[in-house]
Formats: structure tokens, C-alpha cells, sequence
């Protein structure tokens, strides 16, 4: 069994002998489930971009930080369920966000090491957005004023390093949001109408592909 002063021993070996860093950008397409539209979960029909900055600090975990600027729309008519294609709502809407959140690898993937590594990761953590506030009428409608909710961001990928510098990555990751009213169905104001499910939040998935710089020496315990 381990002791306390054996864990802090571990943690500072992992801390100090596998940080690298990586700098890059996001690319790919948005989709939103909801009340509105398609209930496909992965079915890209706008652009996302993004930048993304990783910390690994050992081989399987990094921790991961980015910043992401999307649009989500829908449209009844693209959907199967007659009762929605018989409404006719559509929408659109801007998402900018703010994510941190831990990234595991399952097989080991250590940038210090020249060979070409590949390996499937997941990762989760905390995401901060700003929507433009929308309601229902006879139609939907957005209006130009920011409101702000907190969301879950569940990721998968598949990643590797191409060169000594470069690190290319494909991933989907879901948003499960705190908030009902990206399509409108769920206004604050009760005297504006609802519509669909209250009671199921919104979601928003990022597809799409990573390309990372990167840099970091590895410590030296050479004798003096």
C-alpha cells in the first residue's frame, strides 16, 4: 500500500518528466439536438472554429483548455417526425465558448519519444457559453442579447503525431447544456409561448479536426 510521501513522490515523477505543451486550432462543423429539427446526434450543418491549448502531463493525461465560436440552426422541415415538419420552425443561433476539462489516453503517448504514436482518448470537463436569447411567436425569433449558461463537454478522438512538432487529431464532442432555450422553445418570460419537451435541456456537438504545435523540453538530472 501506498503512503502519503510514496503518492507525492509518483505525482511529482509524472509532473516533472512528461511535461510538453501543445498549441493548435480547432476546425470542423456544429449541430444541435433539441426541440426543433433533426434528432440525428452527429449531423454537422454549420461551421465551428476554434483554438486549443493541451498540458500533458504524463503520457495517458493531459489537461486541456479552448476557445470555440460556432453557429447551430434547425429546421422542422429536415425532420422525420411529422408533427415537427408540420410546425415549420427553424432557427439560428451563435454560440461562443470557454472550456477546460482532462483528457485521458488509452494507450501511452509520450511526446519526448520520436516514434509515431497513435491512440484513442476521451475527455470531459466544465464549458461556459453565451447564446443569443431567442422565443416563439408565430415563428421563431433571436435577438441580439447575450445570456450566459454552463454546460458538460463529453468528448471521444483518435490522435497522433505526424512529425516531431505536430500532433493531428479527429474528435466529436457533445455539450450537454443547462439551459432549454437555444432554439426558443424555453423562454424565461412566461408570457411568451413554449413549445416541445421543457423538461430535456438542449445539446450542441463540435466534429471535427485538431492540428497541434508542439513544444517543451524534458527535464535534465544530469549530474552536476
Amino acid at each position: 500500500m501506498y503512503k502519503p510521501f510514496h503518492l507525492l513522490l509518483l505525482l511529482f515523477f509524472f509532473t516533472t518528466n512528461a511535461q510538453i505543451h501543445e498549441l493548435g486550432f480547432f476546425a470542423g462543423g456544429s449541430n444541435y439536438i433539441g426541440d426543433v429539427g433533426l434528432t440525428t446526434y452527429i449531423s454537422p450543418n454549420q461551421p465551428v472554429f476554434g483554438v486549443l491549448y493541451k498540458w500533458n502531463k504524463s503520457p495517458r493525461h493531459s489537461y486541456r483548455f479552448s476557445l470555440n465560436g460556432a453557429h447551430v440552426s434547425a429546421n422542422d422541415l429536415d425532420s422525420k417526425e411529422p408533427s415537427r415538419r408540420q410546425r415549420g420552425y427553424s432557427f439560428k443561433n451563435s454560440i461562443k465558448e470557454v472550456a477546460f476539462g482532462l483528457e485521458f489516453n488509452f494507450f501511452d503517448f509520450n511526446l519526448h519519444d520520436s516514434k509515431t504514436k497513435i491512440t484513442p482518448y476521451v475527455y470531459s470537463g466544465i464549458s461556459y457559453f453565451r447564446q443569443n436569447d431567442a422565443y416563439s411567436t408565430s415563428k421563431i425569433v433571436t435577438v441580439r442579447k447575450d445570456v450566459g449558461a454552463l454546460a458538460i463537454p463529453i468528448g471521444i478522438g483518435i490522435k497522433s503525431n505526424v512529425s516531431p512538432h505536430f500532433v493531428i487529431g479527429l474528435e466529436v464532442g457533445t455539450r450537454y447544456t443547462f439551459t432549454d432555450n437555444l432554439d426558443g422553445s424555453n423562454p424565461k418570460d412566461e408570457s411568451l409561448t413554449k413549445f416541445g419537451n421543457i423538461n430535456n435541456n438542449d445539446w450542441y456537438v463540435f466534429s471535427g479536426l485538431t492540428l497541434a504545435y508542439t513544444f517543451g523540453n524534458k527535464p535534465c538530472y544530469c549530474a552536476e
